[in-house]
């Protein structure tokens, strides 16, 4: 099999994206045009186009732009058309962390890997899965229903801040924006 060359759907992302400030609003837009196409999302946060790795950051952010997940899965959307992608875990895996203030009124902020930050809080929640190991798998929702993975340097970051709910809790977590989230 040939390796085709990536869709070039960049300038059309760029034209929706306008100035970059805002998301477009690709929760609106149901295309008739649905298909595949061989983009697949490691789950280190790493994109691939037939397999090989895609390496132009600029490409990736756009593409993380129109993301969305639906019921049936992953997909790329356009007001034109649909397109499904494999995601491994999470699309997002959060590389860096920030702290603002201490206890119950400290935020802590987080980046991603395509760029995105945002504050933990009730709008961008922590939930942290335990695996069939018995390992912790933190996630935070970045934006709409879509998660990010935290790297296991920042987990092991917010673990170091962690603090239990109430004096006689073994609930033990962090605060940020006025929320507690749980680490176990």
């Amino acid at each position: 099999m040939a390796f085709k060359p990536l869709p070039n759907m960049a300038e059309e992302i760029r034209a929706l994206i306008g100035d970059g400030e805002s998301l477009p609003p690709v929760d609106k837009w149901h295309p008739e045009r649905v298909g595949e196409i061989d983009i697949r999302i490691a789950s280190d946060g790493h994109w691939y186009y037939q397999g090989e790795e895609m390496t132009r950051e600029s490409v990736v952010r756009l593409f993380s732009t129109i993301l969305r997940k639906d019921d049936d899965g992953y997909c790329l959307v356009t007001p034109a058309e649909k397109m499904r992608i494999q995601v491994d875990d999470a699309p997002f895996v959060v590389r860096l962390m920030d702290v603002e203030g201490q206890g119950e009124s400290q935020a802590v902020h987080l980046s991603t890997n395509v760029g995105d930050s945002f504050t933990l809080s009730a709008e961008h929640p922590l939930r942290v899965y335990t695996n069939e190991k018995g390992d912790p798998k933190p996630y935070a929702t970045v934006r709409r229903n879509l998660e990010a993975l935290l790297s296991r340097s920042v987990y092991y970051e917010l673990v170091e801040l962690a603090v239990p709910r109430s004096e006689d809790s073994e609930n033990y977590g962090v605060w940020s924006a006025g929320e507690f989230f749980s680490l176990v």
